[in-house]
């Protein structure tokens, strides 16, 4: 496990997502990405179950259902199918939402794959939508996990390039919406 923190940027020709694990508690993992998309455009591609199924997950995976009880307290759940044919649950609990603005979730709290499928067991991941022009958003996912270790696993299973590509995913589906 690497004592350096990591950052790489992953472009895909046009935009840019940046992965940073963040020093010195190397707790956090913050990606970030501008979308060329209103706020309220984005805060609903993550809150609304249809729109969510479009998009989630990396390359090449699929989600064949979704359920989202949209208030803290409240669960969600996405039913990935993964390109191996394997089925991939993301599940966790909302603990904030201010719309358009901020989503805070929890990861279930069990050993469950490290990766979580986008939500790390025994996390902690808050999302920020900053308007940054009318139809420019940045987007933050920071995910805050309960040890270095964790987070060194949860990196080394591919939390960073799937969150990458699921977002390429967002972006095709946010140009759909418009």
């Amino acid at each position: 496990m690497s004592a350096s923190p990591l950052h790489e940027s992953v472009h895909d020709g046009k935009t840019e997502t940046h992965v940073v694990l963040t020093p010195p508690s190397h707790h956090e993992i913050v990606i970030a990405r501008v979308l060329e998309a209103p706020r309220e455009l984005v805060f609903r591609a993550w809150t609304d179950p249809r729109q969510l199924a479009q998009w989630w997950g990396p390359h090449g995976f699929i989600c064949a259902d979704s359920h989202v009880d949209l208030r803290p307290g409240g669960r969600f759940r996405l039913d990935m199918q993964g390109p191996d044919g394997l089925a991939y649950p993301c599940e966790g609990i909302y603990h904030e939402i201010t719309p358009p603005e901020r989503i805070v979730l929890g990861g279930m709290l069990d050993d469950r794959d490290a990766c979580g499928c986008g939500i790390p067991p025994n996390g902690r991941v808050t999302i920020t939508f900053a308007a940054l022009a009318e139809r420019l958003t940045r987007l933050t996912i920071t995910a805050r996990l309960p040890s270095r270790e964790s987070c060194d696993i949860v990196v080394q299973h591919g939390f960073g390039l799937g969150w990458s590509q699921a977002l390429e995913r967002l972006e095709a589906q946010l140009a759909r919406a418009q």
